[in-house]
């Protein structure tokens, strides 16, 4: 009901003005609804679905290459199979499993791609969001791969959780956008969310990020929240949003992109 009232109240205030245009539909982890999650096949059928971009999730392998994969380890993408931690494999290892079986009978060919089998697929006029889930390690091999792709600087947006990954992917490579993510944590026996907006603000500032990719955290993310992150200077985008509901509210908010597990699901109902 809070957030309900929430939505409302904002979207009052818009009333009269044009309503929130040029909002990107990111694929999180390509069309990860209806395909397995972080494979070419997600990715290939985010560009069906009208995805603007998509989004994957990159580590550095024991051999020093770059493969997408969301976590440490192969157990979730790849349940038949002994998991493997990514950091301590090689690259051949990792394309051994079988990572789309779990997804449906249909996927059982799909391997865990590598940063440049994904940069490859990458359309015209469409960009990528590269979640660096690693540390700095994999920044040499990282702006090697995406000077060479043939994609432009501003179909690249860089995105992690370490700020200091940020903060050095920006001083290497300051010709591609960065966003610094955040989820929020409520203190235990109280209404105070952490990080708050100062230190939020501070992060942004001192790691040189561009922008800000936040959880879709309604009780955090306010107007007054997104207007001081605008004032300073910031993009502000949001994940991970499935629902038409949710998706309205952060369009009233102002955002620059929107991820989603749904692609062609919210652009239809969003009119985008």
């Amino acid at each position: 009901m809070q957030f309900v009232m929430r939505f409302w109240m904002v979207a009052l205030m818009i009333v009269g003005a044009s309503w929130v245009q040029g909002q990107e539909i990111v694929a999180h982890r390509g069309a990860s609804h209806d395909a397995p999650e972080n494979t070419l096949a997600a990715f290939r059928l985010a560009w069906q679905q009208q995805a603007d971009a998509i989004e994957g999730d990159f580590y550095l392998t024991a051999d020093g290459k770059i493969v997408c994969i969301h976590d440490k380890d192969t157990g979730r993408v790849a349940p038949g199979a002994t998991a493997r931690v990514v950091a301590k494999s090689t690259l051949a290892e990792l394309q051994g499993l079988d990572v789309g079986s779990w997804k449906g009978p249909a996927f059982a060919d799909q391997r865990l791609p590598t940063l440049a089998d994904v940069l490859a697929i990458v359309p015209e006029g469409k960009r990528i969001f590269v979640e660096i889930k690693c540390g700095p390690e994999i920044l040499p091999a990282l702006q090697k791969q995406l000077e060479t792709s043939g994609l432009q600087p501003d179909q690249i947006m860089l995105i992690a959780f370490n700020a200091d990954v940020i903060r050095q992917a920006r001083q290497r490579m300051p010709q591609y956008k960065a966003n610094w993510l955040t989820s929020y944590k409520q203190a235990k026996g109280s209404n105070v969310w952490r990080p708050e907006l100062s230190t939020v603000l501070a992060t942004l500032k001192s790691t040189g990020a561009t922008g800000l990719g936040t959880t879709g955290n309604a009780e955090v993310v306010d107007k007054e929240f997104v207007r001081a992150i605008r004032e300073a200077g910031f993009e502000f985008h949001v994940w991970t949003i499935n629902d038409v509901d949710g998706a309205r509210y952060w369009q009233t908010l102002g955002v620059d992109s929107i991820t989603t597990d749904r692609p062609a699901y919210l652009r239809e109902h969003l009119g985008l």
